[in-house]
């Protein structure tokens, strides 16, 4: 009695797991069994993978098949079963030897044609078949995608009887190559935005440092179009940076053409979002937006429109850059790096302070549309700024202000000083990472104990001063950056 084994993987958030398919044939009632904890879409395998054969010519045995996907105690999800099977079946017929297949991981979706349909974490499966010492079987159509996970051997045929003939000898399987990157669309310039010249230098600070932001004024002042224009301001991905990113938009089906993600991404809900949509989760577990905006940018417009629990969820990973989703069946981590920017009204008018257009219900209205924005979350935020609205008189008459392309450049070199002396942005660094002189911290301490800032608080206005204090060349932070980060901090 023979029992043929196939490896594929199973997925903990964007780590593989590694999982292997045992077939086996045996006399007796025709049946096809599949254990192993697997659910309704890996059950549902056995009629694709039925279809698939047939299609080739080739008849299930009427016998009874045994399929164990091991470890059992694991919860196998996901389509990406059904080439492991079909293998391990040819396998298990003798149509194909075994000794062919344990070189190799495989995961793919099969067609009632016998196709190979795209399928989400190709990636992380690169990856665990490298630390497995294994080559990968994928679709032809993320063979590139795979090449991004490791140097290893890539099967990508674009159905199962074109690796049916490969692993007999018939014709040969070439190794795929590298998906040429797609043409980068223009991102919004910020010279074309005029006026706001506290707002804008607030967006660079925010960018040169990675610090979150809340801006504040009435609609139509601008708010969302200074946001839009936020990655314009920002590096490439680094190559690490990039697989991170690209991984979790493997993980979300959301990946491109194959392509590696190389732009910092923009994530920007609907205030109706969840904290499901915002967090991650799900009956099956997928990344949320701030796993999406990893390594980029999170911005929420008309931020006390969104729910309070949504809101609260935000304030572990702003801390600590993951999310951990805890469910009874599974615990699953993502990534969650993001820079937070959002916007507001200054009340539910959005007219507070315009005597001319303010509600009668002011300062009330204001406490109502507030509320929901919570102590914590706002001690989170390091840069609040108030926009004012431009009259249509500047508006006509105002220059044009800088582009996207000169600050980034300030930007650039702001993050290199910080990245040559402690390893990170200035968003990470901890207290004792900054020194200050006997004068200077004088000034914070009278200053936190003014504004009763918590220690958190105090944290955060250091590193805002840090930022600043890097865009203009100093090697120490003085109290002209000290100033400058308080007038964006007391709100």
């Amino acid at each position: 009695m023979t029992i043929t084994r196939v490896s594929t993987f199973s997925f903990s958030g964007i780590d593989p797991v590694c999982v292997e398919v045992q077939v086996q044939i045996t006399r007796g009632l025709p049946a096809f069994i599949m254990v192993g904890l697997a659910d309704k879409a890996v059950t549902e395998s056995r009629e694709r993978v039925r279809a698939a054969l047939i299609s080739m010519g080739i008849a299930m045995p009427p016998k009874r098949i045994l399929i164990n996907l091991a470890p059992a105690d694991i919860v196998k999800e996901g389509t990406h079963y059904d080439l492991p099977i079909a293998l391990g079946i040819l396998c298990a017929m003798d149509i194909i030897p075994q000794e062919e297949l344990l070189h190799y991981a495989a995961v793919g979706e099969l067609s009632l044609d016998g196709q190979l349909s795209p399928v989400n974490n190709v990636i992380s499966a690169s990856i665990g078949a490298a630390s497995e010492d294994k080559g990968l079987i994928c679709p032809q159509a993320q063979g590139g995608e795979a090449l991004l996970g490791g140097d290893i051997s890539i099967l990508a045929p674009p159905d199962l009887l074109s690796l049916m003939q490969h692993f007999l000898g018939r014709q040969i399987l070439s190794q795929p190559q590298f998906t040429p990157l797609p043409t980068l669309q223009s991102e919004p310039d910020l010279n074309e935005i005029k006026g706001m010249e506290s707002a804008k230098r607030a967006l660079e600070i925010a960018a040169a440092g990675g610090h979150s932001m809340l801006m504040i004024g009435p609609p139509g002042a601008g708010k969302s179009m200074l946001a839009a224009r936020l990655p314009s301001l920002l590096p490439n991905l680094t190559s690490q940076q990039s697989l991170e990113v690209t991984r979790i938009y493997s993980s979300a089906g959301l990946l491109l053409n194959s392509a590696p993600v190389i732009r910092p991404p923009f994530r920007s809900p609907h205030h109706s979002a969840s904290q499901v949509a915002l967090t991650g989760g799900g009956a099956k577990v997928k990344p949320g937006e701030i796993s999406l905006a990893h390594q980029g940018v999170l911005f929420l417009d008309e931020l006390p429109e969104f729910s309070r629990h949504a809101l609260e969820a935000l304030r572990q990973p702003l801390e600590t850059g993951d999310i951990s989703i805890a469910r009874a069946t599974s615990h699953v981590t993502y990534p969650a790096r993001f820079q937070f920017i959002a916007a507001m009204n200054p009340c539910r008018c959005g007219y507070m302070g315009d005597t001319e257009r303010e509600c009668h219900r002011v300062p009330k209205c204001k406490e109502e549309y507030t509320r929901k924005i919570s102590g914590p979350l706002l001690d989170r935020i390091d840069l609040i700024t108030t926009i004012e609205q431009i009259s249509p008189k500047e508006m006509v008459s105002m220059a044009t202000g800088e582009s996207s392309e000169s600050v980034a450049e300030r930007v650039q070199l702001a993050r290199e000083r910080q990245l040559t002396r402690q390893n990170m942005l200035n968003n990470e660094i901890s207290s004792h990472h900054i020194t200050l002189s006997t004068e200077v911290a004088d000034m914070v301490e009278k200053a936190s104990t003014q504004l009763r800032l918590s220690a958190r608080g105090m944290t955060r206005l250091l590193r805002v001063a840090r930022t600043i204090a890097d865009l203009g060349h100093k090697e120490d932070i003085d109290i002209i950056s000290i100033a400058e980060a308080l007038n964006f901090r007391q709100r």
